[in-house]
């Protein structure tokens, strides 16, 4: 594969990762969590795996936000 090709495929691949970790980004907000390092894996837009979005490292009052996100009774 040229270099050319790879690098437009990693271009692909970072845009589709950007607009996924927004999409991420702006449901966990309207949830009331914010992850402050949400981020995306940038040696995984390069290969040819799934590109990785990193969820962040949060303090304790983040982890608790988003424990009690994940356990509402949705009823």
């Amino acid at each position: 594969m040229a270099t050319t090709e790879r690098r437009r495929m990693a271009a692909d691949t970072i845009s589709e990762a950007e607009q996924v970790r927004d999409e991420l980004t702006a449901a966990l907000k309207a949830a009331g969590n914010v992850l402050p390092s949400l981020r995306i894996d940038p040696v995984s837009c390069v290969g040819k795996a799934p590109a990785l979005i990193e969820l962040s490292r949060c303090n304790l009052e983040t982890a608790r936000l988003r424990t009690a996100a994940l356990t509402k009774d949705p009823t």
